[in-house]
């Protein structure tokens, strides 16, 4: 089996205090810390025994997972197995970056699967220290991806932040929640993200061939599958493998979807093919990368406007 995972576990702390995330700042217990952790180390243990299988692994926590030694163990010892096509973690770039030159140790971590999917919060780290990071990541070969939510007040930091990041670095737009762009905001962004069509509006998915709950599902702390994080019927348990006898082809059953880690895997849109090689990190193909004005497929089909 070639199988995505989406793993998302009971963390919920956050070390920034963001105003459009309901973790801003929040704290975990001692518990739940433990509980996390153990949580983490099961998943690890079973991905590590799936050798007839090939594995995809995106991290999506709540919190701030790399903050936290198991994260970064977990990628660490999931990169350097054959099994593991990919391993790549959702992230404020806000830990600190020295363990990835462990990496280059043959007991550390394999650049070559581990990935990061980063995304810059101005107003809660300083501009200089963020992209410092990037140019650490950048100069030990890690391969990543760095974003930022299409607030207005974010524009002039995301210009700021596109000009210093080499040109290989893709820089991608999450427009914000709730948020209805006029032509002319979505132009702003374009010019910066020329993926940024897709996030403007939510697309329509009801009824529509979704990979989630074939070849991509989502797991939690406990082991219990989804097909993805947004449809909260189960499929069964990890461990037990029982969630094996449930995947199939099967259609959205939700009106919409506007979350990317959502919508990347309807078959309807072609963003297997502009990402391909780097859909968990958010890496666009090089050569799938539309230039600025180009038109990026049928849009105003599939979306809700």
């Amino acid at each position: 089996m070639d199988l995505t995972i989406l793993y998302r576990g009971p963390l919920a702390s956050c070390d920034y205090d963001c105003p459009y995330c309901p973790f801003a700042k929040r704290r975990d217990s001692r518990e739940q810390l433990s509980a996390d952790r153990a949580a983490l180390e099961r998943f690890t243990e079973w991905a590590a025994a799936q050798t007839g299988d090939r594995l995809s692994v995106l991290f999506t926590p709540w919190g701030e997972g790399l903050v936290r030694s198991w994260y970064r163990r977990a990628l660490t010892e999931l990169s350097r197995l054959p099994h593991i096509r990919r391993v790549a973690i959702q992230t404020n770039l806000s830990f600190r970056t020295d363990w990835l030159t462990e990496a280059e140790s043959e007991s550390g971590a394999d650049l070559g699967t581990l990935a990061l999917w980063c995304t810059y919060h101005p107003g809660q780290t300083p501009y200089d220290r963020f992209l410092t990071k990037c140019r650490e990541l950048t100069a030990r070969g890690v391969r990543f991806s760095v974003g930022v939510v299409g607030f207005p007040e974010h524009l002039e930091e995301a210009r700021r932040l596109r000009a210093a990041l080499p040109s290989e670095v893709y820089l991608w737009i999450n427009a914000a929640e709730g948020r209805t762009y006029t032509d002319e905001e979505a132009g702003h962004w374009t010019a910066l993200d020329p993926l940024f069509p897709y996030s403007r509006h939510p697309h329509r998915s009801a009824g529509l061939p979704c990979r989630t709950g074939e070849s991509v599902i989502s797991v939690d702390g406990e082991g219990t599958v989804r097909r993805c994080h947004f449809v909260p019927a189960e499929l069964g348990n990890l461990y037990d493998g029982s969630y094996r006898r449930s995947l199939r082809p099967r259609a959205c059953p939700l009106a919409a979807c506007d979350c990317h880690i959502g919508y990347v895997h309807l078959e309807t849109l072609p963003l297997y093919d502009v990402f391909a090689g780097g859909v968990l990190e958010r890496v666009p193909a090089a050569t799938r990368l539309p230039s600025e004005g180009q038109q990026i497929g049928p849009l105003r089909l599939d979306v809700i406007t």
